[in-house]
């Protein structure tokens, strides 16, 4: 091995050590990982249910459900977020979570705002692309402090989103759209962030 070589070794061991002390260590794997669960079993609540909504009564009972998943999801990543601040973070971590706060709190807002905008002029069938493009949007905001693996996920996030925007309302709300998306996106992203702590 000549210097050159070892020395563009050196760089990209450097550049990755950097990016680990970037990465934000409040996220929990486990705690996605449930939310992805969480995805599929109101998947299979909304077969049951409404597997294909139609009508404003049905649209509203899958909104519902959908949004004490989301609901439900939120609760245990941020409560995840909030034991590791009180019992683990240091200085630097606490600013990091500041950051992380600011970076995806627009899509969060700008979600709920047309989500709710959607539901009272009654177009439900824009929902599923909303929310997979505002969620593919925040974790592109995030992308320095989350680890590498997520990021093509958020690129699938985003690129599904934005065809669930142009699909018949019948395939957009059915019920195999989400947790197709947030199931199996979710435990992914879990299982990534326990493979990065994981000592190598």
């Amino acid at each position: 091995m000549n210097e050159l070589e070892r020395a563009l070794i050196d760089i990209a061991e450097v550049r990755e050590r950097l990016a680990m002390t970037q990465r934000f260590q409040g996220y929990s794997g486990v705690a996605a990982i449930a939310s992805g669960v969480f995805a599929m079993a109101a998947g299979v609540v909304q077969a049951l249910l409404v597997p294909y909504p139609a009508g404003i009564e049905q649209g509203r009972s899958y909104f519902a459900l959908w949004l004490a998943c989301c609901a439900l999801a939120a609760a245990v990543n941020y409560g995840a977020i909030a034991h590791w601040f009180v019992n683990d973070a240091s200085a630097r971590d606490r600013w990091q979570t500041r950051t992380v706060g600011l970076s995806i709190l627009p899509a969060l807002v700008l979600g709920a705002a047309l989500s709710f905008a959607l539901l009272a002029g009654g177009q439900l069938a824009y929902l599923p692309g909303i929310w997979y493009a505002c969620y593919g949007v925040g974790l592109f905001a995030s992308r320095t402090l989350v680890p590498r693996a997520v990021v093509p996920i958020a690129a699938l996030f985003l690129v599904a989103g934005i065809g669930l925007l142009f699909v018949p309302p019948h395939v957009a709300l059915a019920w195999w759209v989400l947790p197709s998306g947030f199931g199996i996106g979710q435990i992914a992203i879990g299982v990534f962030v326990l493979r990065d702590r994981t000592p190598a």
